[in-house]
């Protein structure tokens, strides 16, 4: 039996659209629709995006395709309007796609829409053992945490989950961002880098190897293709932090080191750094140049963003 074909449409805003034209670049059709910006393969999925900002998701794995885009447009915009074939609202509870009672090795990054700090990656190891624990402790993903109340949890964490965090400072990430090397690519190797720490599965049996998702699993190898060591069997969930421990106490540590990288930061300048790629980072932009001049500004954030265009004009 064929399996059914799935469209979604989601409305996105201008930045959301920017971030949309740059990643599918390399997955463009020759031929786009009238009035299309773009028509792109990803996977299964048909996506086209239209000039209104409508975009167009259409294919066996369209939900799949299109979740790491209602995600963005939320964290963009704080909501996202999206239609579905069915024409039914977006479920608010996510269904679980694996068990809760496993072990695992789960990984997640934060700083990557944020225009001041570092991009921190974490994998962790959760045992069936920890879980209540974790429970108890009330782990959940750091976006639905408040920044105290993660410095008070994690510390808690660290004492008896193994982890691994790699910090890619902003220095680095300048000089890596090309148009070889964009963010989801910088993503994928991190990922790699810090999973490929618990590659020893006598040392640590796992059930699953889980990563939030953040693009197909074709294109997360594809940027694998110079690694050295590659680590396999991965589970690509979207909003993986509600449905693997593991992946929620990566998100949790990651944010705790972002946090400290931050205040870091903060002392460094003498202001108080905000989060985000908001109106207020490019008002602190301008703060930091009058006081530094654009070379502290280059030290401190993510030179591609638009941010910077402003900031200097």
């Amino acid at each position: 039996m064929a399996q059914k074909v799935i469209t979604k449409v989601l409305n996105v805003g201008e930045k959301t659209k920017e971030m949309m034209v740059e990643y599918f670049e390399d997955f463009k059709r020759e031929k786009t629709p009238p009035y299309a910006i773009f028509q792109a393969d990803d996977g299964d999925t048909v996506v086209t995006m239209y000039q209104s900002g409508k975009v167009v998701f259409q294919g066996r794995d369209a939900d799949l395709a299109a979740d790491f885009w209602i995600e963005t447009e939320k964290i963009n915009y704080g909501k996202a309007e999206v239609k579905s074939s069915d024409d039914k609202k977006e479920k608010k509870e996510v269904e679980r796609k694996i068990p809760l009672r496993i072990n695992s090795i789960g990984s997640d990054e934060v700083g990557t829409g944020d225009y001041f700090g570092p991009i921190v990656v974490t994998a962790a190891y959760v045992t069936k053992d920890n879980i209540d624990f974790l429970l108890e402790l009330g782990v959940k993903d750091s976006k639905k945490m408040s920044d105290s109340e993660i410095k008070k949890v994690v510390p808690e964490i660290i004492k008896k989950i193994p982890y691994h965090t790699f910090v890619l400072n902003n220095k680095q990430y300048n000089e890596l961002y090309s148009s070889d090397m964009n963010m989801n690519k910088m993503k994928a190797i991190l990922h790699n880098k810090v999973l490929s720490n618990f590659a020893d599965k006598g040392k640590y049996p796992y059930d699953y190897i889980v990563v939030d998702q953040f693009e197909n699993p074709r294109s997360y190898y594809n940027h694998l293709s110079d690694a050295k060591f590659k680590v396999y069997n991965i589970t690509f969930l979207t909003k993986a932090e509600d449905q693997c421990l593991s992946v929620a106490c990566a998100s949790l540590i990651s944010r705790y080191v972002f946090l400290i990288e931050m205040d870091k930061i903060s002392k460094d300048v003498d202001l108080e750094i905000p989060k985000g790629a908001g109106d207020i980072v490019d008002s602190v932009g301008k703060e930091i140049i009058k006081k530094f001049g654009i070379e502290k500004l280059n030290q401190i954030s993510k030179i591609n963003f638009k941010n910077t265009e402003k900031i200097i004009k």
